[in-house]
């Protein structure tokens, strides 16, 4: 059966305004920095919003009705949902794709019957993957969405949630393994609390800290050589999460000696809602070494939930592109499309047209990126505006050299230099010219 019978495989076809279906900038095969375009970008779409999501929300019954989630059992419609996924990324030429177990088989609190039905699933997925040459950039464990985990699964208040936290978890890197996954995500849903007058938070990070030790001994075990990626996250569903951000999670992991075996997968949204914009998270990581993988979506500033939106902001698909390319890439981990549509778009067609859309916004961003680092527009003046830290005073502040006492002396003894403008509009205007000349090259 053909879920997409309107669309032909998506091409690269600059120019051309009167097709729906075509790629304006993404590129797969343009080399940019010693690399194909596909492979810095390594593009993935998610199971979940993609081809799961119905449309409903808190207010609303669903508005996206889906032939491959109406038919049969689980089972058939877990299938079906992959015949339908793997088509849609036969024609796009997607090469990753990221589940939750539970975008392949719904909760069941009896493990046995649930494990069961995964593992149907996934021989299934593994057939397909084989058939249609895809690869899994991440598996994860869906560890929020059933009612036993309203109070956390890691940093539940009862051990029975924790136990069966972990052995769904133990599953899904199974398979994950069994797929060859580039790696493995651990989002913290609800690991937080809605107030701190019922919550040992001592005991929440403990045991949040002996959860990922035994993933990391586990994944030893059974020999997964794929990242472990966590997945920071200020709140929502619950009031506040402890993988708040990037140097939260980077802390705790610290704090835990745990930060040698894991990695972030950064989300834009999840920046958005944490008041930092996505390039800071990405730098933070950047810097860190601690850049795993990217959630390639948006969120809007004038609402303060994750609305997920798909990627349509050039000017932050630059920065973020910018971070990759200095990165040196962001392989084993990819750009995976943490997005959904709105309610109100409910056209098949749709989803494919954001699809598109994202991944040429991302294309674009890419090769502005990439002129502003062949250029140094930012390094240039990054060095000028901190060169000071590289002779007299100040390489020995940044050497270690100096004292209070020092310090004081010098002061004393030399009148203070000026204090230069930091030219930040200069810096934007030449952002904003190289995505300009970037869209123009494309028109």
């Amino acid at each position: 059966m053909e879920y997409f019978p309107f669309l032909e495989e998506v091409k690269f076809s600059p120019g051309d305004r009167d097709g729906l279906y075509n790629f304006s900038f993404y590129n797969p095969e343009q080399q940019i920095a010693g690399k194909n375009m596909s492979e810095h970008l390594r593009f993935s779409v998610a199971l979940w919003h993609s081809f799961l999501d119905g449309g409903d929300d808190p207010f609303g019954e669903k508005t996206l009705v889906r032939e491959w989630n109406e038919i049969g059992d689980d089972l058939q419609k877990a299938k079906l949902r992959i015949d339908a996924a793997f088509e849609f990324m036969d024609k796009l030429n997607i090469q990753y794709f990221c589940f939750h177990d539970m975008d392949l088989v719904p909760s069941s609190p009896n493990l046995k019957i649930f494990n069961d039905k995964f593992d149907r699933v996934a021989e299934y997925l593994q057939k397909k993957m084989s058939k249609h040459d895809k690869n899994l950039l991440w598996g994860t464990a869906n560890l929020f969405q059933a009612s036993y985990y309203r109070q956390g699964a890691a940093t539940a208040a009862n051990p029975d949630v924790f136990a069966r936290a972990a052995a769904q978890v133990k599953k899904a890197l199974e398979v994950t393994d069994d797929l060859e996954g580039d790696n493995f995500v651990i989002w913290g849903g609800r690991e937080g609390y809605d107030s701190l007058l019922n919550t040992d938070m001592k005991l929440d990070l403990d045991n949040k800290a002996r959860f990922l030790e035994m993933i990391v001994d586990y994944c030893k075990e059974i020999g997964f050589t794929g990242n472990l990626l966590i997945e920071p996250k200020p709140m929502e569903p619950r009031k506040h999460l402890y993988d708040f951000d990037a140097a939260h999670t980077h802390a705790f992991l610290e704090n835990y000696g745990l930060k040698e075996h894991f990695k972030l997968n950064i989300e834009a949204n999840h920046a958005t809602l944490a008041g930092h914009n996505f390039a800071h998270e990405l730098r933070y990581s950047r810097i860190h070494d601690m850049l795993g993988s990217v959630d390639a979506n948006q969120g809007d500033k004038l609402l303060g939930w994750d609305t997920d939106e798909f990627t349509s902001d050039i000017y932050k698909a630059t920065l973020a592109c910018y971070e990759l390319l200095e990165n040196g890439g962001i392989a084993p981990g990819g750009l995976n499309f943490d997005a959904k549509l709105r309610r109100t778009s409910t056209n098949i067609e749709d989803l494919v047209i954001a699809h598109i859309s994202a991944m040429d916004v991302y294309a674009c961003g890419l090769k502005a990126a990439y002129n502003l680092q062949e250029d140094e527009v930012l390094q240039k003046f990054i060095e000028q505006k901190y060169e000071g830290y590289s002779q007299g005073i100040g390489q020995q502040i940044k050497q270690g050299q100096t004292s209070l006492e020092g310090l004081e002396d010098y002061v004393l003894n030399n009148e203070l230099t000026k204090v230069e403008s930091d030219r930040q509009e200069l810096l934007e205007k030449r952002i904003t010219e190289k995505i300009i000349e970037t869209v123009q090259e494309g028109l």
